[in-house]
């Protein structure tokens, strides 16, 4: 067997990685998600010279050089020596987390990074946020462009964290001369995520909110890794979107699930979503129901024009997702566990949902009992 190609085995051997020309990239939270599949796809590329790997615990990418501490720690200056490029995607996005201690270790952390960065001398930070900071909104384009407002508010799960983190990469070219700060604001991210958005079609049936005029847009993570690998080459800076071309209207999204519409009065949907997340029944907030109801599709017009394409289609990721979340069941934003599917089934779950206010009630009645 010949022997593998020398840039080929450079870029996989710290030792012998001089001999190959291209950036050294540090990656947080490289052990899981979107970082473990950028980090194995930048420590196979020949374009990059070394990736740093940086989580609180070891990943699985042997060819990477692996730093095992939590980004908010100020130490991690000293583990970007020698990066060029730094991406961040250490993020707590997580429904079940404590919402404030999910938003300390997001801000904080891009806060450290960025800092760190800057303090070893690395020239560009790559973050990601979500196209949800442009907010979801009737009067939106169709698509949004890179510079349109971000009129997101800080109402739906994780979105406040994202717009601060936004306000930091604005901030950080001027309090840290010569750092270039890139964001990538990927649409609704499919590929072993769980998110608000994706549990959406983990229901019986797919809640519509009476006139509202839903836009679906999708972004594999396999196209969010290759646009950031874009990002980290200086193929494209800036404020970049990421995601499928085109969109789906609801319609079409019913007929390629086959999963049937359930429609709402708007004030009875709200109305319901903040009650029952404001009595802990469900993680997700009532602002997450206006990325459902209203259009948020991106044009991803710089990575175009930077000769970038998606590998999927909306279609395709769409059959993704609806294959990973089949057997699950989820109501109003909450996951049930097999014991309740079992129980509710499809039917009961559509009239849990349409019996809101009478399982807010009870609980009401029960916690006066106590």
């Amino acid at each position: 067997m010949s022997s593998p190609d020398p840039q080929v085995r450079a870029a996989r051997n710290p030792s012998t990685s001089s001999a190959v020309r291209g950036p050294v990239v540090a990656v947080t939270g490289a052990a899981s998600g979107t970082g473990a599949l950028l980090t194995e796809r930048l420590a196979a590329s020949d374009e990059i010279k070394q990736v740093l790997a940086i989580d609180e615990r070891r990943g699985e990418c042997a060819a990477a050089t692996w730093h095992i501490l939590d980004v908010r720690d100020p130490a991690i200056a000293e583990k970007l020596r020698g990066a060029d490029v730094v991406v961040h995607l250490a993020l707590d996005l997580d429904l079940e987390s404590d919402a404030a201690a999910r938003t300390a270790y997001n801000v904080r952390g891009t806060q450290t990074v960025l800092t760190a960065a800057a303090a070893a001398g690395v020239h560009r930070v790559v973050l990601c946020t979500s196209a949800m900071v442009y907010g979801a909104l009737d009067d939106n384009e169709l698509p949004l462009s890179e510079d349109a407002e971000l009129r997101a508010t800080a109402e739906a799960t994780g979105v406040g964290d994202l717009l601060e983190i936004e306000r930091l990469a604005r901030r950080a070219p001027r309090a840290h001369p010569g750092l270039n700060v890139t964001v990538v604001r990927p649409a609704v991210l499919v590929g072993g995520t769980d998110t608000a958005l994706t549990r959406y079609f983990e229901s019986p049936r797919l809640l519509v909110v009476a006139g509202s005029r839903p836009a679906w847009q999708f972004c594999h993570v396999e196209d969010l890794c290759s646009a950031l690998e874009y990002a980290v080459l200086e193929k494209v800076e800036g404020e970049l979107t990421v995601g499928c071309d085109g969109w789906l209207e609801q319609e079409e999204v019913e007929e390629l699930s086959g999963i049937r519409r359930m429609e709402l009065p708007s004030a009875v949907a709200l109305g319901a979503a903040a009650r029952l997340h404001r009595i802990g029944l469900t993680p997700s907030p009532a602002g997450d129901l206006a990325y459902t109801m209203y259009p948020w599709v991106v044009s991803g017009s710089r990575l175009h024009d930077a000769g970038w394409r998606p590998r999927w289609t909306n279609e395709e990721v769409l059959a993704e997702l609806l294959e990973e979340v089949a057997g699950r069941r989820t109501v109003a934003g909450r996951r049930l566990g097999r014991k309740d599917a079992t129980a509710a089934g499809a039917a009961g779950a559509t009239v849990a949902l349409l019996g809101t206010a009478a399982v807010v009630r009870r609980v009401r009645k029960a916690r006066r009992r106590i």
